[in-house]
């Protein structure tokens, strides 16, 4: 064995040349010591990031480390511990060994230089801003509150306050002062998180654990935690390894344990905190908070609000301001009601309206005892006053969610057509735009507020005293039932419900089963039942057997299988709703529902249209967004010919269309579906165009999704294989274009495929996104002169493997880009311009008798990505210069040929381009590629040098 380790010695140094192997045997001394230097020279950056590294950390908080820093650090640790390992191996080596030896110390001296090179900035900042604290929440000015603010903020920063109980009675502005707490502290950044949570009356245990969880972006870890003992402990050590947050509960009405949620007790030592907003008192004492009570504003205070929301011309009326202030006097101080009564009267400027309203407030509160009795009959007032039925039947029908529930506005406003409380109209989009008319003066009233639940949807909540007024109303005026968000495990039994019951919400409860009677529950007279987002997993076959009433159901997000045959017998059902029933397989025969207009099937696996569905000729609405479902039957659609909203999944290639089966539906104003092939598109896009149809939102396909849509009017084609002189007919109001993966298509637009009439193909079109097409050569090819709006409003373009594309833009296109803000080309092999050069010869001639710049006027584009673009040379054309001051990233990579980054005209004056550059401009780039880059003149480089970033 002892001459093993010097043949394997010599074995690895076969390979190196015999003067460098006598090199590596005669100065290892001289390598080893290279290798310390540097090795230590290592251990000393490593250390001095690391100590600046913690230093940014501690403040301000929210930071984390730069990925790259972070990995830098990763390496570092990893070689200093291998380059003990080849120190070890080099003090126990043998003489024979020297050769071996030497080559191992000098690579791993080159890695570490390698290392070294890459030493992030310590000049620069090594942190960047962490994940969102959280996000600001919309909230109205303060006035007399800011005392109260104050004081709840001294108590924050206080050490030895860990808990704090705010606490006053509904309507005085808790919520508000909190919310304004909650945004300042996101910006001082004094904690890791700042969790709001909204607790409400009907307060449970899983529900609060599950928004902490959502919170802290464990909700699907929290779900496998088992009961609720184990989800306690799960939430406790999460929120103990979240470090120093705050914790805000608002609306607490009931004592709550800590302990029981899972939220670890707030200390001095861990620098936690927790502040709730109650109207008990009791609650405060029962947690053990610091109480701080929230006052009515004083006179002046409720004075200076009222006038800030009742608006400038009620203000400048001198007449009016005595009963003005006897108003605001009556409204007690209350944020909530002041807000509320000057919505009511804004605009109002004759003096009896004022009079008769300081009348009614006063014999409403006379009528009633108890603080929170008169904050009611004050909403009350602002309710009467709406001028229209309609507007207080969609108001009252916002109760019928859970209390502090986020409505999407576009989903309520969809409830009130179901509900009849918005008129026929000619079309669905002018009755939602009547809803949003309402919305917006319910929002006017305060009777409603605006918040945010999604990226995409805009949401309106009632506040808690609001809503509390609304189901007083309800209960005295209506044959309502409501127990929305109560967390009901069971379905009231028919003696629980009233006899002439006519609408009810149990929606987001806990019901599993309806309990089987011997005889249907007898209902003649209810009209809407709201069962969604309940665990419901069966349905007696005979509980709809009479309600005879019924016009409309929902039974969304349940986990029923099937629909029991009792359906059948609805007719006067008008709505019913079955969206996110992932269960659902089975649906009795609709034949006779034939007043039903609207029928949400979406994310269902039925696998067949229901029975009797060509029966439903009143039907407005279908949605068969369904994966599972086999193929629509032919001349089922044509048939339904009042429908305006129509959607299919279009990744289900069994429910391809032919443009027969939908063009027959004139009243189309909103679709979503899949064509069998192009020629079915082309049909379909060619009587869109002749008919003038006016379709608010469409999404066509043709093969596979491959892009997500971002805009209203949508085609999507992908996978196709075109034959010679095949083309692409698109509809003329196109917003976003995607195609990928089709081989054969040369052009998007030529001459054979413009026979459609409209003199601007793709004037409407904001975004273009091509991916692998490549015989693709230009993106149009038409007479230029009829063109003049094309691409007028393209926002965005994304090219990737277009092989035979050589000019990006022609340049009679170029004046048309003026709204273009994004330009991404990626491995287009043969792509040799961007913004393209004129070939006329009058064109040429023109340029010849000018020694002035040629200007790219492209004033809003922000982006240029260019990537693995083998023969790109130019951007612009030699003697032209970019007109573009918004431009802010110029990103480059392996775009050996392209040597000059053309000079940039300011957009106002007409100075020198050299001494120009967009203010926010940053390139990035290789070393090499900066380095290579030609310079028309020297100047340039040096107003360029500061906005350029190396990789």
């Amino acid at each position: 064995m002892e001459y093993v380790e010097p043949t394997f010695c010599i074995a690895n140094c076969l390979g190196t040349p015999v003067c460098k192997y006598l090199q590596y045997h005669r100065k290892l001394n001289y390598y080893v010591r290279n290798f310390k230097i540097i090795r230590d020279e290592l251990g000393s950056q490593m250390e001095d990031i690391e100590l600046q590294l913690k230093a940014e950390l501690l403040h301000p908080m929210g930071k984390i480390p730069k990925k790259g820093v972070e990995n830098w650090l990763a390496k570092v640790k990893v070689m200093i511990k291998e380059a003990q390992d080849v120190e070890n191996t080099v003090t126990n080596g043998r003489y024979v060994c020297r050769a071996w030896n030497g080559k191992l110390v000098d690579k791993k001296t080159r890695e570490m230089k390698k290392l070294l090179d890459k030493v992030p900035n310590a000049l620069g900042s090594l942190v960047i801003d962490g994940p969102s604290v959280g996000l600001p929440l919309p909230t109205s000015e303060l006035v007399g509150e800011k005392a109260v603010k104050d004081e709840i903020w001294q108590c924050l920063m206080q050490e030895e306050v860990s808990k704090i109980g705010v606490w006053g009675m509904g309507g005085v502005g808790k919520t508000t002062i909190m919310k304004h707490i909650h945004n300042d502290l996101l910006k001082e950044r004094i904690f890791y998180k700042v969790i709001w949570l909204t607790v409400s009356k009907e307060f449970d245990v899983v529900k609060l654990q599950d928004d902490i969880a959502s919170a802290l972006n464990l909700k699907k870890d929290l779900d496998k935690a088992g009961d609720k003992l184990k989800r306690a402990a799960f939430l406790s050590e999460m929120l103990k390894k979240a470090g120093k947050h705050i914790l805000i509960l608002d609306d607490v009405w009931d004592k709550i344990s800590l302990e029981e949620v899972g939220i670890p007790e707030p200390t001095s030592g861990n620098g936690c905190k927790m502040v709730l907003t109650t109207r008990s008192e009791q609650v405060c004492k029962y947690i053990d908070c610091k109480v701080i009570i929230v006052k009515p504003l004083s006179e002046e205070e409720a004075l200076i609000l009222f006038l800030n929301k009742v608006g400038p011309n009620i203000v400048q009326s001198p007449t009016l301001m005595p009963t003005l202030r006897l108003v605001v006097k009556e409204c007690a101080g209350l944020p909530l009601t002041i807000i509320v009564v000057a919505g009511t009267l804004k605009g109002e400027n004759e003096p009896r309206i004022w009079k008769n309203a300081l009348k009614e407030l006063k014999e409403r509160i006379g009528k009633v005892e108890g603080a929170e009795a008169e904050v009611i009959e004050r909403l009350k007032f602002s309710f009467d006053h709406l001028k229209d039925d309609k507007g207080k039947h969609c108001f009252l029908y916002c109760a019928f969610y859970p209390e502090d529930f986020k409505i999407p506005k576009n989903e309520l406003i969809e409830c009130w057509i179901d509900e009849g409380f918005i008129d026929e109209m000619d079309t669905r989009e002018e009755m939602k735009d009547k809803g949003h008319v309402i919305m917006k003066k319910l929002e006017d009233n305060c009777l409603l507020e605006k918040c945010s639940n999604h990226l995409r949807w805009t949401c309106v909540k009632m506040h808690d005293a609001v809503r509390d007024m609304a189901l007083s109303i309800t209960n005295v005026n209506s044959r309502c039932m409501i127990q929305a968000g109560k967390q009901s495990i069971k379905l009231l039994k028919k003696d629980g419900w009233m006899a002439d019951v006519e609408k009810v919400s149990l929606m987001r409860n806990s019901i599993s089963r309806i309990l089987k009677d011997r005889s249907s529950p007898q209902h003649q007279l209810l009209k809407t039942l709201l069962l969604q987002d309940n665990p419901i997993e069966k349905i007696p076959n005979s509980f709809f057997a009479n309600m005879p009433s019924l016009s409309v159901l929902n039974l969304s997000r349940t986990k029923i299988e099937r629909l029991p045959n009792s359906i059948s017998k609805l007719e006067n059902l008008t709505t019913l709703l079955l969206d996110g029933c992932q269960a659902l397989r089975y649906l009795p025969c609709l034949s006779k529902l034939q007043g039903l207009k609207k029928l949400n099937l979406c994310q269902t696996k039925i696998e067949e249209a229901p029975e009797g569905m060509d029966m439903l000729i009143n039907l407005r609405y279908l949605d068969l967004y369904v994966v599972t479902l086999k193929e629509i039957p032919i001349g089922l659609l044509p048939k339904l010919s009042r429908l305006q909203h129509l959607r299919f999944d279009e990744d289900n290639e069994k429910t391809s269309l032919k443009a027969e089966e939908v063009v027959p539906l004139e009243k189309l104003e909103s679709f979503c579906g899949r064509f069998k092939d192009m020629h079915e598109l082309n049909k379909f896009a060619s009587s869109m165009q002749q008919c003038k149809s006016n379709f608010i939102k469409y999404r066509l396909q043709v093969g596979p999704s491959c892009w997500e849509h971002e805009r209203d009017k949508f085609v999507s084609i992908n996978e196709l294989e075109f034959c010679q002189g095949e083309f692409i007919m698109l509809p003329t109001d196109i917003q976003q274009l995607d195609i990928s993966d089709c081989h054969g298509l040369e052009f998007l637009v030529s001459s054979s495929s413009f026979s459609y009439s409209c003199s601007h193909p793709f004037h409407s079109l904001e975004l273009l996104h091509l991916r692998h097409l490549p015989e693709l050569s230009e993106l149009i090819k038409v007479e230029r002169l009829i063109l003049s709006a094309t691409f007028s409003h393209l926002k965005r373009i994304l090219i990737w493997r277009c092989m035979s594309m050589k000019t990006l833009f022609a340049h009679w296109l170029l004046p048309n880009l003026q709204n273009l803000e994004e330009i991404w080309v990626e491995d287009c092999d043969e792509l040799v311009e961007i913004l393209g050069t004129s070939t006329s010869e009058d064109d040429q001639d023109a340029e010849k008798g000018s020694d002035a710049f040629i200007k790219f006027n492209l004033p809003k584009l922000r982006n240029l990505e260019l990537h693995a673009l083998p023969e790109l040379k130019s951007i612009c054309r030699k003697s032209g210069a970019m007109v573009c001051d918004s431009l802010q990233v110029i990103n480059v990579s392996s775009c050996d040929k392209l040597k000059r980054i053309p000079p940039f005209v300011p957009l106002i004056g007409n100075g020198q381009p050299y001494g120009h550059a967009p203010p926010s401009l940053k390139i990035t780039s290789s070393t090499f590629w900066w380095e290579s880059l030609e310079w028309d003149d020297p100047n340039f480089k040096s107003v360029l040098q500061p906005h350029w970033h190396p990789w």
